[in-house]
Formats: structure tokens, sequence, C-alpha cells
């Protein structure tokens, strides 16, 4: 049997959530702008694999410099995400 709550994690905290109106997929059927948003985090989580360790290196000492992002992996995201808008 599944489960109506979920997990998430929001930078050192640990969040719970139940899910009081799940979407119906038949009724309300995913938009162009949504997919085009999947389509959007999918790239820059592949980005992310691909990075090099002189990339990653360049990005922790970059993220050490900062204080808005909580994670390394978030702050990674955030500069390459921000690549696709350009």
């Amino acid at each position: 049997m599944h489960s109506d709550t979920y997990f998430q994690r929001r930078g050192k905290t640990l969040c719970t959530g139940k899910m009081c109106n799940p979407r119906d997929y038949s009724k309300h059927p995913v938009t162009q702008l949504e997919q085009n948003t999947r389509n959007k985090f999918q790239v820059t989580i592949t980005a992310m694999k691909a990075l090099t360790s002189e990339q990653k290196t360049a990005y922790a000492e970059a993220f050490a410099r900062q204080d808005k992002y909580a994670t390394l992996r978030g702050y990674i995201f955030a500069q390459e995400y921000a690549k696709l808008a350009e």
C-alpha cells in the first residue's frame, strides 16, 4: 500500500508532508511549460554528472566564498541551471 506522506530536505532540515489532493493526470495532463521545466532539470542533472574533477574543485572553492546556498550540490545545480537561461 502506498502512502501519501513524502519527505523533502530543505537545506539541513528534513521535512515531511502529506499529499492532500494528488494530481489526476487523466484530467489534468502535463502542460508544455511543465514539460520544458522537467527537461531543463534533467539536462542540469546530466551536466552535473558530467563535471570533471577540476570543475568540481572550482565550484567547491566558489561555494566556500558564498553564503546563499547551504549545500554544494544545490550551489552547483543553481549554477548549471542558470547556464540554460543564457
